[in-house]
């Protein structure tokens, strides 16, 4: 008799499925790992395990005990499955941005969960971060997980994630893709398949907003600013994240993201969360980049069930302006006549950067690697600013001043969202896949739209 002794042993072994309507016969094969079919419906159920059972093991978390954690629902989820099942209590800080479904789900599990606002940075006592450690403080003998700064969360993908892959794939991955939130999956599972299988790339998922790729790109921090999709990208460098394993972070928006997880749910029968979106948007893309003969692994972190009332939702999409009205128009109709971008490159001298701004009239260019991917961009008040302070001489390269791209958008983007890009950053960064297609300005817009209404 196959008969699991509790609900926490069926944890792990989740299906890997291969995609067929959402990419091409010419692209490469893209295997989904289908983390939602879980317990506690995400990928986050193997790491509250290990962490929980290896703190009982070392006496940190005691027979009941309290546990306190800072969660986006999904690591909350499989705490409280873990603390029903032992006999623990719990208390979550969450983020008000997170669906409701998410939040009356820990309820129901009888954990207690402290909502605090969304838009305050990490550090300010009333984020979700900072709540929690508060609560932690003023609760004796509590145990607080710490999934965003605890090594544990790494040797959990490493241990039980990275291992289990290798074995569904007999070792045949050529680039494994994760969503970027606590880093611990990719840290960890990434860690274990590089290892194993010589010439694998890892790919990291980040959202616009989040300020992991601008970090992997130019080593500086970007002003993240809210993004809607739910479980990916962070505000902050998260000690669980390690930059060595990765090969390369691609930037999503929030409705290539919902798009990707509608498309999987209608065209694939897979119902998953926006943060499994957001990997396979980039997953298909990079399928078609590479082509038929490569296979790519992708992480489907959670269900579509918690975002019911949110992306799954067409009068929550139309409400929020990710689907295109009759008539809207988008980024790729501005772009029609407009003159191709002008760059710069990693390694390029700071006078000439200078003389092809002077020669084009432009106040700022995107940098490209050696291999013609954008990692970051040239602005003339950095420059400016260097020369002044002496931090660079015309001789020296531009490299220490290139600052992380923002402000990214597809061409796809509604021409109604540029307002809400130009609130927060200067400029548009049209990119497409990695290639950067235009820089959109203010005045682009408004030329576009008297073109238009003449």
């Amino acid at each position: 008799m196959d008969i699991h002794d509790n609900i926490l042993s069926a944890i792990g072994h989740t299906p890997l499925v291969k995609l067929n309507r959402l990419v091409g016969p010419n692209d490469a094969t893209v295997l989904v790992k289908c983390e939602f079919m879980n317990p506690g419906a995400s990928i986050k159920d193997r790491m509250a395990l290990y962490i929980i059972e290896k703190a009982e093991k070392e006496g940190k978390l005691k027979p009941g005990g309290t546990i306190v954690e800072n969660t986006s629902g999904n690591t909350g989820m499989g705490v409280a499955l873990a603390a029903a099942v032992k006999g623990y209590k719990c208390i979550f800080t969450m983020p008000d941005k997170m669906s409701l479904e998410k939040i009356n789900r820990l309820k129901a599990l009888g954990a207690q969960v402290v909502v605090t606002p969304t838009n305050v940075p990490a550090e300010d006592p009333r984020s979700y971060y900072e709540t929690a450690k508060r609560i932690h403080r003023e609760t004796p003998g509590a145990f607080m997980l710490n999934q965003y700064h605890n090594p544990d969360n790494i040797e959990a993908h490493y241990k039980v994630t990275g291992p289990e892959l290798y074995e569904q794939t007999d070792g045949k991955i050529d680039y494994f893709v994760s969503g970027l939130g606590t880093g611990g999956t990719m840290s960890g599972a990434g860690k274990y398949l590089k290892e194993k299988i010589p010439g694998l790339k890892n790919v990291g998922v980040d959202p616009e907003g989040s300020v992991y790729e601008g970090y992997f790109k130019t080593g500086k921090l970007t002003e993240p600013h809210v993004y809607k999709v739910e479980g990916i990208g962070e505000d902050m460098l998260c000690g669980a994240m390690d930059f060595k394993v990765v090969d390369d972070i691609r930037q999503v928006d929030d409705r290539q993201s919902f798009v990707a997880a509608r498309r999987l749910a209608r065209e694939e029968g897979i119902f998953a969360g926006g943060s499994a979106g957001a990997a396979v948007h980039v997953a298909v893309q990079l399928a078609k980049e590479v082509g038929k003969g490569k296979t790519i692994v992708v992480i489907l972190p959670d269900t579509g069930m918690s975002y019911i009332s949110k992306f799954h939702s067409d009068e929550w999409m139309r409400d929020n302006g990710f689907l295109e009205e009759k008539g809207a128009g988008t980024v790729r109709d501005l772009l029609n006549g407009k003159r191709a971008v002008v760059t710069a490159r990693k390694g390029q001298k700071v006078d000439q950067v200078v003389e092809t701004m002077r020669q084009h009239g432009i106040s700022q260019m995107p940098v490209m690697s050696e291999d013609g991917r954008a990692v970051g961009m040239i602005h003339e008040y950095d420059l400016l600013n260097a020369l002044v302070a002496n931090k660079v001489k015309f001789a020296d390269t531009i490299d220490s001043i290139v600052a992380p791209l923002q402000g990214v958008v597809a061409p796809e983007t509604s021409l109604n969202r540029l307002r809400e890009v130009f609130n927060q950053d200067k400029v548009a960064v049209v990119k497409e896949g990695e290639k950067v297609l235009a820089i959109v300005t203010k005045i682009d817009l408004i030329e576009y739209m008297h073109r238009t209404a003449a």
